[in-house]
C-alpha cells in the first residue's frame, strides 16, 4: 500500500512527497475541514426533514479531495452518490448540490462550463461512461482525463470489469478510483472478492493498479497526479483503490452500520481519521492553527446557511413538471395524463 504520511502526520515516504506550494496545502486541507462541516450539517439537514437523499462523506475526505486536487478544471468527473464534495469543488454550486439531494430536477442542470455529470446511482455504471467520455477526448486530441468513482462493491458490478477493459483495451485517459471503504452497505468487502486487494483487478485489464493509503491526502493526491500525467502522455488508464473508511452510515435512509460494523474496528478506523493526520503534518510545518479552522469552519457553517436558504425557495415539483421535461412532444398517452394533472393542480 502506497503511503506518504503515517497516522501520526509523519512523512514515511520523502522520494515521493508532491511538489505542493505551502499555499496549496493549506489550501487542501481548508478544503477538507469545510467538507467535514458540510458532511456534518447534511445529516443534520437530512434529520429535520430539509434534505433527502444523502449519502455521508466523513473520513473519506482525503480520497474524494486529494484526487479532485490533482487533476484540472477541463478533465471531466462522473461521480458516484458519495462524491458530492467533487463535484463542488470542481464548481457545482452548493445549492445545486442541495437540490440533487432533495430530488429537484434543477439539482442536475449543470453548466457547459461545469465538467462533469451529475452523481451516478445505478452502481458502476459510471465505469462504462468514463471509457467513453476518456475514449471521446483521445479522439480530440485532448490532453485531459476522464476521472470516475466507485466503492468497493462496485467492483462486483459487470459495469466495472467492461469500463476497464474498454479504456485499456484503446488507451483512453480514464482514471479509475475504487474507494474501498470495506463495507458495500452491509457487506464486507472480504465477501465481494477472493482477491487479496481490488487494485488487482486492473492487471486482468491490462492497465495499471495501485492501491494507496485512503485515509493519506498527500499519498492519494501523489499517485492521482501521476495517473493523470501518464494519462495525458497516452500511456493508458489506471485503476487506483484507495484504502478509506466512512464514518457514518452507507446512506440516511436508514442504514444502521452498527449490525455488521464493530467499536473496535470503528475505532481502529479512527485513529486513521485524514484530517487529524494532515493537520498534525501541517502543524509541524507551521502552516495550520486552530484559528485557521474555526475560520474555515464558519466560512462553511454560514455558505451552507444561505444554500440551503436559496434551495428551500425553489417552487416544489409538480407531476406536470416532469411529464413537459421529459419529453420534447407528448406521445397520446402522456397527453391525456398531463390534462388530468393539470385539472388536479388547478384546485
Amino acid at each position: 500500500m502506497f503511503q506518504i504520511l503515517n497516522e501520526d502526520g509523519e512523512v514515511v515516504n520523502k522520494e515521493f512527497m508532491p511538489d505542493l506550494s505551502d499555499d496549496e496545502l493549506r489550501e487542501l486541507m481548508r478544503r477538507m475541514v469545510y467538507t467535514r462541516i458540510l458532511d456534518q450539517r447534511s445529516i443534520a439537514l437530512n434529520r429535520q426533514g430539509r434534505l433527502g437523499f444523502y449519502a455521508p462523506t466523513a473520513g473519506q475526505e482525503a480520497s474524494q479531495l486529494g484526487s479532485h486536487f490533482a487533476i484540472e478544471k477541463e478533465d471531466f468527473i462522473l461521480p458516484g452518490y458519495r462524491d458530492v464534495p467533487q463535484l463542488i469543488w470542481q464548481g457545482l454550486p452548493l445549492y445545486q448540490a442541495f437540490l440533487f439531494s432533495k430530488g429537484h430536477f434543477h439539482g442536475n442542470q449543470y453548466t457547459e462550463e461545469l465538467q462533469a455529470f451529475a452523481p451516478q446511482i445505478i452502481i458502476g455504471a459510471q465505469y462504462v461512461q468514463a471509457a467513453g467520455v476518456a475514449l471521446g477526448m483521445k479522439l480530440r486530441g485532448k490532453k485531459n482525463v476522464a476521472i470516475t468513482y466507485t466503492g468497493d462493491g462496485g467492483t462486483s458490478q459487470g459495469d466495472f470489469y467492461e469500463g476497464i477493459n474498454f479504456a485499456g483495451a484503446y488507451q483512453a485517459p480514464a482514471i479509475f478510483i475504487v474507494q474501498n471503504n470495506r463495507f458495500a452497505i452491509s457487506v464486507p468487502v472480504e465477501k465481494q472478492t477472493a482477491a487479496k486487494t481490488l487494485a488487482q483487478k486492473a492487471v486482468a485489464a491490462g492497465i495499471e493498479g495501485i492501491q494507496v493509503d485512503g485515509m493519506d491526502v498527500l499519498a492519494v493526491y501523489a499517485a492521482t497526479k501521476d495517473a493523470r500525467d501518464r494519462a495525458v502522455n497516452g500511456e493508458g488508464p489506471t485503476l487506483i483503490e484507495t484504502m478509506t473508511y466512512r464514518f457514518g452510515p452507507h446512506t440516511m435512509s436508514g442504514d444502521d452500520p452498527t449490525r455488521y460494523r464493530s467499536d473496535d474496528l470503528d475505532k481502529e478506523w479512527e485513529k486513521k481519521d485524514p484530517l487529524v493526520r494532515f493537520r498534525k503534518f501541517l502543524e509541524g510545518k507551521k502552516l495550520w492553527s486552530e484559528e485557521d479552522e474555526n475560520r474555515v469552519i464558519e466560512e462553511a457553517k454560514e455558505d451552507i446557511k444561505e444554500a440551503i436558504k436559496k434551495a428551500d425557495q425553489y417552487p416544489k415539483q409538480k407531476v406536470t413538471d416532469f411529464i413537459n421535461y421529459m419529453n420534447e412532444e407528448l406521445p397520446l398517452n402522456l397527453q391525456e395524463q398531463l390534462k388530468e394533472y393539470e385539472a388536479k393542480e388547478s384546485k
